[in-house]
């Protein structure tokens, strides 16, 4: 190597030496030459050392100081400046609220609907509560176009009791609530071409009434400066006029510690469910069902400057204690828990992302209140949510207007659907439900795309609106249609302060159309019918509709608040579900009071 390096060297003088000759010689003449350029030059810098001596200065002028003396005359000098009085900027001090820990609230309006709540808490030795509520909303009814009782009333109290302290907080709950409803919707096509004594012989032998009632008992635990973080109980007992029951007990403790700048999460869920009910549609068996679902889900969750991610596992063993459905039994289910979040933006423009899966237990009074009318013939069994990804971006168009926007993907396996149940003049079953006017629960196979977004403004103190609305686009494996799910769901409100005594707000929402089934089997002869009557095997469409709320209040003092609210107040008669229209505009005064002990 270092021979040929000498005759590169060699080679590079013996070309400089003839470079320089031929410039020196006049030749006017130079010619043409090809070069072939083989590779672009790429200037480099030398290195540069610094000089690494201290240099001496031998000159005694530099090192000697010179002493220099001087005095300082000072004398007065006059001025007519005046200096202005500075002036505190003025700031609005806005009156302080008094905030008081109990109130009532009673109110009354057409359709004899009734509104009471009455809320009272008492602060106790030692860091001790005490707590109870009231709350009461019924109805006379009065829908127009409906042959059936449609009253309703909804009662229930809670008590709670409890202790805060530095390090350790917790609670018991007892409650009670009592529903009263009536399954009123009769497709018109079943009596309004009977004759008049028909008619009246059929609906006078339906009993529309149901009651539910349930009873709960719970309490949280949650511990400061420990490994053992929190935990909720909870048992309910909830049951209805038919004879049917339904015991749950939940408890789930949540365990967290930090390992450096990890930190780690462990939750633990026992979900025990058991319930039965006497017969089913056709009154040909009773039913029973019972679940225990344990779950293990640890995450541990990471924070490095504008980014932040959750990475964590869902373990779920669901014992089948008792069904009739075939496809539920014993299984182990696997689901992600993967979130995440980047600031793009600072607080202007958050990206974040997340897949996430959970087995839902499903019970009968969760179907009960987000449907009334359902059939207490129901088959229960848990939903396996496989997953939801989902991607989005959130922050800020402003100070002061923040917005939201979600895609997302969902897969779930036995998704509960609610459907209207069949007609048949060959059941047996003579209940009030049994006529084609109350809902079961088909499960199905059902992913989900939709598109969510969001868009809050505080434009001051005393005005704020908002707007949200979802997108759903539905795929089914074995039903014709994702039965009662809308496609579109948009809301929006406002929140104005008009002045320190008066105040008003409105809320609107639109659900878009969603589809049922209608079957009605008729026989030939029945005891009250002369005339015959259709047959029916279709799917209906139920129209999109819109609701518009509003209240206005006026604060005559501190303590007393009188409002009017207005709902539905387009007057619209929609259908919520399939044949069960609801009341027109409703109208609803009353006042609220405010109180200590």
């Amino acid at each position: 190597m270092k021979i040929k390096f000498q005759y590169k060297i060699l080679i590079i003088v013996v070309l400089f030496c003839s470079q320089i000759s031929i410039a020196q010689k006049k030749d006017e003449n130079i010619g043409t030459e090809i070069v072939n350029v083989v590779k672009a030059y790429t200037p480099t810098i030398s290195d540069a050392f610094k000089v690494k001596e201290t240099p001496t200065l031998d000159d005694e002028d530099n090192s000697k100081k010179e002493v220099i003396q001087y005095s300082i005359f000072s004398f007065p000098v006059a001025s007519t400046f005046t200096p202005s009085k500075g002036k505190a900027a003025g700031v609005e001090n806005g009156v302080k609220e008094k905030l008081f820990s109990n109130y009532a609230t009673l109110a009354a309006g057409n359709y004899g609907t009734i509104n009471a709540e009455l809320f009272v808490t008492q602060t106790l030795e030692n860091g001790d509560y005490i707590g109870a509520m009231l709350r009461h909303l019924s109805s006379l009814g009065g829908i127009k176009n409906v042959e059936l009782d449609n009253n309703f009333s909804n009662t229930a109290l809670d008590a709670t009791y409890g202790s805060k302290s530095n390090n350790i907080s917790w609670n018991g709950d007892l409650g009670y609530q009592r529903q009263s409803y009536n399954w009123y919707g009769l497709d018109a096509s079943l009596y309004e071409n009977l004759l008049p004594s028909d008619k009246d012989l059929f609906l006078n032998g339906i009993n529309p009434k149901q009651t539910y009632q349930n009873i709960y008992l719970g309490g949280r635990l949650a511990i400061g400066e420990s490994v053992f973080k929190d935990a909720t109980i909870k048992f309910s007992h909830f049951s209805d006029a038919f004879s049917s029951t339904e015991n749950r007990f939940i408890i789930k403790p949540i365990f967290q510690f930090d390992v450096m700048d990890v930190k780690l999460k462990t939750n633990f869920v026992l979900d025990y469910l058991n319930g039965s009910f006497q017969k089913d549609y056709f009154d040909t068996a009773s039913l029973k069902y019972g679940y225990t679902n344990f779950g293990f889900q640890p995450s541990f969750k990471i924070n490095k400057d504008d980014f932040s991610v959750n990475f964590g596992i869902g373990i779920f063993y669901s014992l089948a204690i008792e069904t009739l459905n075939s496809e539920s039994k014993n299984k182990l289910f696997v689901y992600p828990n993967i979130t995440g979040s980047y600031k793009v933006v600072d607080d202007l423009m958050i990206a974040y992302a997340g897949a996430e899966g959970e087995l839902k237990q499903n019970t009968y009074q969760d179907f009960a209140q987000e449907n009334f009318f359902v059939s207490p013939t129901l088959m229960v069994v848990p939903t396996d949510q496989k997953f939801d990804i989902y991607v989005g971006l959130k922050g800020k168009l402003a100070n002061t207007i923040g917005y939201n926007i979600r895609g997302s993907i969902k897969n779930e396996d036995n998704k509960a659907l609610f459907k209207n149940n069949v007609f048949d003049f060959s059941n047996s079953n003579t209940s009030g439900y049994a006529n084609g006017n109350s809902f079961g629960v088909v499960y199905d196979n059902l992913k989900t795309v939709s598109f969510f977004g969001e868009l809050k403004a505080d434009f001051s103190k005393n005005i704020s609106i908002g707007v949200n609305g979802t997108l759903s686009s539905y795929a089914i494996k074995n039903e014709e249609e994702a039965w009662n799910l809308p496609r579109i769901n948009l809301s929006s409100f406002i929140d104005y302060t008009i002045n320190s005594k008066w105040y008003a707000n409105a809320k609107v929402f639109f659900v878009g159309e969603r589809k049922d089934q209608l079957v009605i089997k008729p026989t030939t002869i029945q005891p009250w019918n002369t005339l015959p009557l259709p047959e029916k095997n279709e799917s209906i469409t139920l129209n999109s509709f819109f609701d518009l709320n509003a209240q206005v209040g006026y604060k005559h003092n501190e303590r007393l608040t009188f409002f009017l609210k207005g709902n539905n107040l387009a007057s619209q008669n929609y259908q919520r579900w399939l044949n069960y229209p609801v009341q027109g505009l409703q109208v609803l005064a009353g006042a609220n009071y405010k109180f200590d002990f």
